[in-house]
């Protein structure tokens, strides 16, 4: 099993910072944001991890090196232009195929160790598996949602105005090897991207999609407040007391 950071985008929610730094290089309490998923995928025994971002790359290469620090071997790829999630995991497959694959976005922080879910994972037989979240309705609509019907996902909508549920995609993903033939066959959306929700609509339809409902607190860090408030849970995990 290998993993995938996806650490891509022009980060313009924090403009002016990110005219001179990658937002996946922003702290996260006391840690640079990039490090949270490269130990979630650690933690779960993965080791073999593909950091891709942009045109910042050497940015990643002086903080992360070959990733011996955080107990990772760590390979890099460039994605070219804002084009999705599933152009950027695209461009690892030479590095990541013939085997599956767990994808985590860069700005996703886990409280929930993810092993058992890979575990999981690794008695399907083929197929993809997906991390979902209970949220506010409201807060749905800012997410993938996915309907689930007598415990199987039967559809997953972007952003929808009218959620289905309250049960939303977080940003890690877990594929079989045929996930770069099935990404080949995507046209972009409306934005120009090649959609993951799309991506992972092909597995709905063919049944072999599979999920778990995570218990534990998740956030992204992408704009500024929910990098404030993921600071605020991690330094709370630690234990951290605030002060005057």
């Amino acid at each position: 099993m290998k993993g995938v950071v996806l650490a891509g985008g022009l980060g313009r929610r924090f403009d002016p910072v990110t005219r001179v730094v990658n937002k996946h290089l922003l702290d996260v309490f006391d840690q640079p944001m990039i490090y949270f998923p490269i130990r979630t995928l650690v933690k779960a025994g993965i080791t073999d991890v593909t950091v891709v971002t942009g045109k910042e790359i050497n940015q990643f290469r002086e903080l992360l090196g070959d990733g011996h620090e955080l107990g990772a071997e760590i390979r890099y790829a460039v994605q070219d232009g804002e084009l999705g999630i599933s152009h950027a995991l695209l461009q690892t497959e030479e590095l990541v195929a013939g085997g599956r694959v767990v994808v985590i976005l860069g700005d996703n922080i886990y409280q929930t160790d993810i092993s058992a879910f890979v575990r999981r994972y690794e008695e399907q037989q083929t197929g993809a598996f997906v991390l979902l979240k209970e949220v506010g309705t409201e807060d749905a609509k800012r997410f993938a949602v996915a309907e689930v019907v007598e415990g199987k996902v039967v559809d997953i909508v972007e952003k929808p105005q009218e959620p289905k549920s309250d049960l939303v995609v977080t940003g890690c993903y877990m594929f079989d090897d045929r996930v770069f033939d099935f990404i080949r066959t995507l046209r972009p959306s409306e934005r120009n991207e090649y959609e993951v929700t799309d991506l992972l609509n092909i597995y709905v339809r063919e049944g072999t999609l599979h999920h778990d409902v995570l218990a534990g607190w998740w956030t992204d860090a992408g704009t500024p407040p929910s990098k404030l408030k993921a600071s605020i849970l991690v330094a709370l995990q630690k234990g951290v007391t605030f002060h005057r």
